[in-house]
């Protein structure tokens, strides 16, 4: 357990994105025992055109303006930082001495930023962890001499092309700059072992709380409830980068009598798929994060039919925790990772093997198996990933 230490917390999502995030988890987390100051990354000119009439652009342009204080507080030992900065975007530069020339120029003023936050809230001898912010703070060891930094790493970010075209190298300057790198996966800790040798798996959290149903007290919404059994259902976003829209064509019409649901807002490859003209699969759209136990209760199935491509075959589905704590009959496309889950998942390979599981997972399901699955979901808590963390701390303290 670290206690009583300050520890600053850079990423790619800002404290005000509208999904969950592990970085923002993990923050609280560490501030139970320990101040924190989570820091959004700072406006950059390309988005403070293109989303002007953004409320939460306008809030970051009153903080420049210095009409509003950027240095908020969200509760007991935790402030979040608006940077009263705009840096320039770069990604577009092709020349690599020049995209490094702007960046380091960004960096520094997003560091100065940083201090003067740091000084104002009496900031000492900091920890400073970095999740997946590859660009903006590269060189904050540099600028902010902090006592420890580590990267954290949970999505193979640098098969996307935005971050492939300068985040190969940068990230892999970033990982070797590192104290030590934790990971949530096997395959992302062990490819940031190419670069600096102390990479490490610390797992993944989850805040399961609403998803446990052991009084029974969760309610199935009126609109899955009028939908005819058995129900295969996902719950997330429907996007083609990371879901195998194949493997549920096939699904639905292997066995039109099934009604496949899907919850979630889609990309465009998904609003424009065949899915939408197959009359047992239901789009449901978007829903709160608080109903989505009660959906997950109306399913009999539960699926995350995973694309495999270089972004996803590393990736820790969340969404799988969130299934099993509710007990369901999980399917998740066959991976390496995916392994961590084989006791208590069918991990169908195809298509073919889906439709198998699926018709072997309704048959066989019952209270021992919905049990066994519950508690090793509530086995992955933000405590014990954050413990991990801790535990790698006091490892590589100085």
């Amino acid at each position: 357990m670290i206690k009583n230490r300050d520890i600053i917390v850079t990423g790619i999502q800002p404290w005000d994105i509208d999904i969950g995030s592990n970085c923002k988890n993990i923050a609280e987390e560490f501030s139970k025992h320990n101040r924190v100051l989570y820091v959004n990354a700072p406006l950059d000119s390309i988005s403070a055109v293109k989303e002007k009439d953004s409320p939460k652009i306008q809030k970051r342009k009153r903080i420049i303006a210095g009409k509003e204080d950027g240095l908020v507080e969200i509760k007991k030992n935790m402030w979040n930082l608006f940077p009263a900065t705009k840096i320039k975007s770069i990604n577009w530069i092709k020349s690599v001495p020049l995209f490094d020339f702007f960046n380091k120029k960004n960096n520094k003023k997003f560091a100065a930023e940083i201090q003067k936050a740091i000084d104002r809230l009496g900031f000492k001898n900091v920890i400073l962890f970095t999740d997946s912010d590859m660009f903006r703070s590269l060189y904050l060891k540099e600028y902010l001499e902090p006592e420890m930094w580590i990267y954290y790493i949970r999505d193979n970010l640098i098969t996307q092309d935005y971050f492939k075209k300068h985040g190969t190298r940068t990230e892999a300057q970033l990982i070797a700059k590192a104290d030590f790198v934790a990971s949530n996966s096997g395959y992302l800790a062990d490819y940031a072992r190419k670069f600096n040798p102390n990479a490490f798996m610390v797992g993944q959290g989850c805040d399961l709380s609403m998803f446990s149903d052991n009084d029974g007290k969760i309610e199935i919404p009126d609109d899955i409830q009028k939908i005819g059994k058995p129900i295969i259902g996902y719950i997330g976003y429907l996007t083609a980068m990371r879901l195998d829209i194949e493997v549920l064509e096939h699904i639905a019409k292997s066995h039109p009598e099934w009604n496949v649901v899907l919850i979630g807002p889609e990309d465009d490859v998904f609003k424009n798929s065949n899915l939408h003209n197959i009359k047992n699969v239901i789009f449901f759209g978007f829903r709160q994060l608080e109903q989505l136990p009660g959906y997950i209760k109306g399913f009999d199935i539960a699926l995350n039919p995973q694309a495999i491509n270089e972004l996803t075959i590393g990736n820790y589905p969340r969404k799988i925790d969130e299934y099993l704590a509710m007990g369901k009959p999980t399917m998740g496309t066959k991976t390496d990772f995916m392994n961590y889950f084989a006791e208590h998942c069918y991990l169908p390979a195809n298509k073919e093997e889906y439709v198998e599981m699926i018709e072997k997972a309704l048959k066989e399901n019952n209270q021992e198996l919905e049990k066994s699955r519950k508690a090793f979901a509530n086995q992955h808590t933000w405590e014990n990933n954050v413990k991990n963390i801790y535990d790698l701390i006091e490892r590589f303290s100085k």
